[in-house]
């Protein structure tokens, strides 16, 4: 998660308490830029010079270079670069992993998750100070020291569905009987926050305190002095209430816990409240954790991982970085697709042992998750339940695992009695875990409801790919928390966990009929489908196909989100497809019988193939068309072929090869297209793949054996893709899984004759741009009756 402006580096400002400190700070500053520069060359996104920078004596042996502006270079050759990577990626962002050198961004945010996973301030710069070529800046060392000195201050805290604000009670916190004790002071200043008093609830004015920890406990109500605090000694997340003596053994223990303050907040303003305390606000980044092992009011889940499943280095690394100290952490891991981040969901369900609700995308990926409980660990049947418009399950007893979809939870329309029922049960319950499948979705505006509507003590989202187009992955900070681990691509490829993927990008010359049809004016709301169906493209894709089933026998993966485009496609070379209308029976029929039989070997998918499904025997993607450019999408795609391949002895007569999975996409050239794949592989660059460009494709001898060889074909397919309505030729707008919404009543509406014989496109109508009147007319402007033909003066003044 990149914060900060667009180049990625941190906008936080340093604040100086004197002038003498501003000026040391500067001239300290002035060794990183040549003499002549002026004060516009220390603008961020300016060229700097550091040359300057005095090299340690054993510089060669160091991994890392640390620069004024917060940016950290990883050399990945160095013999400690393993122990600086895994360092790195808990500190700071990546910016970019090629294969020798690495880039990181030292970030608020960064500094808040290293924080949170147990990190101190000191332990930072120490060790950022011994594997850096050069001495820390002071500069990063006061943008470390700003961005860590309030963690732990403040904590979110669910009891018995309630939502609670907590900071430790000051350290001089003994004081005399007949009088109460001081308020604390964090407390009172994010309570002058307009956002978090406006979310405060008022409770009873209420407060209990230790008179003496080796005798009694004495509960004091008052009105006055406390200005609405709770005070109460702090048992972790879950507390129990004391209402006569405690026995020795208890006043020991008591004797040791710090007292805190708390206060109540309404729990659909939990997300305003945490975004507040952010490090770009207040700088009161909330600590959510989870004390699942003494929380004795919500019941256990008997729940273990089996035998057979042994999570990986990086998947137990990521794990370590969830729990820690007895206790787990809310918070994001980051792993490529094909690399296991459904075992660490597991993982992390079977370790807390409390009620889940795991949340996916799609009906497809709720089976999925389903059957990993179900694989992964020794949870019995019954209590794993599915809720999709098609399946409504309860777990028998007091505690269960849910899997469910963003949409059924969020979903705000009229539901059936049966969804109503399970839906309510779903937001009362305490959840120990929020498992949040492609947790980049969450950001959006409907599926970000999720984390208000359900109630729950630790959240785990998961993803490989952390970015949005809309620069809404930043509010992930808030919803869920920091990012807790992320794994580098390219390492993994190297381990044997994920498989060598080559990627290319194939051009393909547009034809000059359909390039002149795309520059016309009048078909401006076609140029996607002119560029998608570019004859030359279609050859290209029918060649590739031919290629990796007939001589590699591989399984291909085709996507195309213009629908006109995949029906097109898949009807021409008779290979079955799944898109948006496709039902949930058809779609698992299909996919099933590609992974199985060696009858189905291409599948056309829409983008609802882009997340959460499964398809392990995928080694081909061939790309036809996008969703513009989208960086996401591209990583998406690629995941679905990323899963460990097995020995390739059978399919080569060399034995194992260099590349065991193929990415290609096709682009028109000369069109918007070839500008949306530049964009689009920029993540993946970042992760250090590269593109190799393919400009002769299919081979010139291919010949007739393609379709679309001679001219009349083509122009028949381009006489089709005109005559095809707007909405034919568009992207595929997908549907909400819209819950089993209360069937409406059957409504008749006024059709053509035209529109009923498939020739709709072929009508054409004169109209005008003006606003309809109440009546049906078409509205203008009023004109000037000066400019009126003669003919019409008289008639119309």
């Amino acid at each position: 998660m990149g914060h900060g402006d667009k180049s990625g580096r941190p906008n936080k400002k340093f604040k100086f308490t004197t002038k003498d400190d501003y000026r040391s700070s500067m001239a300290e500053d002035d060794a990183f830029y040549p003499e002549e520069a002026g004060d516009d060359f220390r603008d961020e996104g300016k060229k700097r010079d550091f040359s300057k920078l005095e090299l340690k004596p054993d510089h060669a042996n160091r991994p890392l270079w640390a620069c004024a502006d917060g940016r950290i270079f990883l050399e990945t050759f160095s013999s400690l670069y393993k122990q600086a990577y895994d360092f790195l990626i808990a500190i700071a962002e990546p910016v970019c992993r090629p294969e020798s050198m690495h880039e990181y961004n030292l970030t608020p945010h960064s500094l808040y998750a290293a924080v949170s996973v147990g990190l101190e301030t000191e332990t930072i710069i120490s060790v950022l100070n011994k594997l850096s070529k050069t001495k820390l800046p002071k500069e990063m060392i006061d943008f470390i020291h700003g961005s860590t000195a309030n963690y732990g201050k403040v904590k979110l805290v669910l009891k018995k569905n309630r939502y609670f604000i907590e900071s430790p009670f000051p350290e001089a916190s003994w004081f005399f009987v007949s009088g109460f004790p001081p308020l604390s002071l964090v407390l009172k200043k994010l309570l002058k926050d307009e956002v978090i008093a406006k979310a405060r609830i008022q409770p009873e004015l209420r407060v209990t305190y230790f008179m003496d920890v080796y005798a009694f406990i004495v509960s004091l109500q008052s009105s006055h002095g406390t200005e609405g605090f709770t005070i109460s000694k702090a048992a972790g997340e879950i507390g129990t209430s004391h209402d006569g003596l405690l026995n020795e053994a208890e006043l020991a223990a008591a004797a040791e816990e710090k007292e805190t303050h708390s206060f109540e907040v309404d729990p659909s303003q939990v997300e305003n409240v945490k975004q507040r305390c952010l490090p770009n606000a207040l700088n009161y980044p909330m600590l959510e954790e989870y004390d699942f092992r003494n929380d004795t009011v919500n019941p256990d889940l008997n729940m273990e991982l089996k035998p057979h499943a042994q999570p990986r280095p990086y998947q137990e690394k990521s794990l370590s970085k969830m729990f820690g100290n007895g206790r787990a952490r809310s918070g994001i891991i980051v792993l490529p697709c094909g690399a296991g981040k459904s075992l660490v969901g597991v993982s992390a369900a079977c370790r807390i042992k409390k009620s889940c609700l795991c949340l996916a995308t799609n009906a497809v990926s709720v089976d999925q998750w389903a059957f990993q409980f179900s694989l992964w660990s020794d949870i019995s049947q019954d209590q794993i339940c599915r809720f999709t418009s098609d399946s409504k399950e309860r777990f028998k007893g007091n505690a269960g695992v849910v899997v469910t979809t963003y949409n059924m939870v969020a979903f705000g329309g009229k539901r059936s009695e049966e969804s109503e029922k399970i839906i309510e049960e779903i937001r009362n319950r305490e959840w120990g875990l929020l498992l949040m499948d492609e947790v980049h979705v969450v950001p959006a505006h409907m599926f970000r409801k999720v984390i208000s509507i359900t109630k729950s003590h630790c959240k785990l989202g998961l993803t490989a790919t952390l970015v949005r187009e809309d620069e809404r992955i930043t509010d992930l900070n808030f919803l869920i928390g920091p990012k807790l681990y992320e794994a580098n691509w390219l390492d993994l490829v190297k381990g044997g966990f994920i498989a060598n993927v080559q990627c290319a990008e194939v051009w393909c010359p547009m034809t000059k009929e359909f390039f002149a049809e795309y520059l016309k004016k009048e078909n401006s709301k076609k140029k996607q489908a002119l560029y998608v169906m570019n004859p030359n493209k279609f050859r290209a894709c029918e060649f590739l196909i031919r290629f990796h089933e007939e001589q590699r026998r591989d399984k291909i993966i085709v996507f195309a989100d213009n629908l006109f485009a995949l029906t097109e496609y898949a009807m021409k070379l008779h290979k079955p497809m799944i898109y948006g209308a496709t039902s949930h029976a058809e779609r698992t029929k299909i996919l099933h019988a590609f992974k199985t039989s060696s009858e189905v070997n291409t599948v056309f998918l829409s983008k609802v193939g882009d997340n959460s499904i499964d398809i392990p025997e995928a080694n081909v993607i061939i790309q036809i068309s996008s969703h513009a450019g989208s960086r996401r999408q591209e990583a998406q795609r690629l995941g679905r072929i990323l899963r460990a391949k097995g020995k390739l002895q059978d399919r080569m007569a060399g034995g194992k090869e260099e590349y065991n999975a193929f990415f290609y996409s096709l682009v028109s050239t000369d069109t918007q297209e070839m500008y949306y794949s530049t964009k689009r592989q920029q993540f993946l660059i970042d992760q250090g793949y590269s593109f190799k460009v393919i400009t002769s494709l299919p081979p010139a001898d291919s010949g007739a054996d393609l379709s679309y060889h001679s001219l009349d074909d083509q122009l028949g397919l381009l006489a089709k893709v005109l005559s095809a309505g707007d909405d034919a030729v568009g992207l595929e707008q997908l549907d909400e899984d819209a819950d089993d919404i209360a069937l409406h009543k059957a409504r008749r509406y006024m059709g053509s004759m035209s529109a009923m014989s498939g020739a709709n496109g072929m009508v054409y109508m004169e109209y005008s741009t003006g606003q309809k009147g109440g009546k049906g007319q078409i509205k203008g402007k009023p004109k000037d009756p000066s400019k009126r033909h003669y003919l019409f003066k008289r008639r119309f003044g």
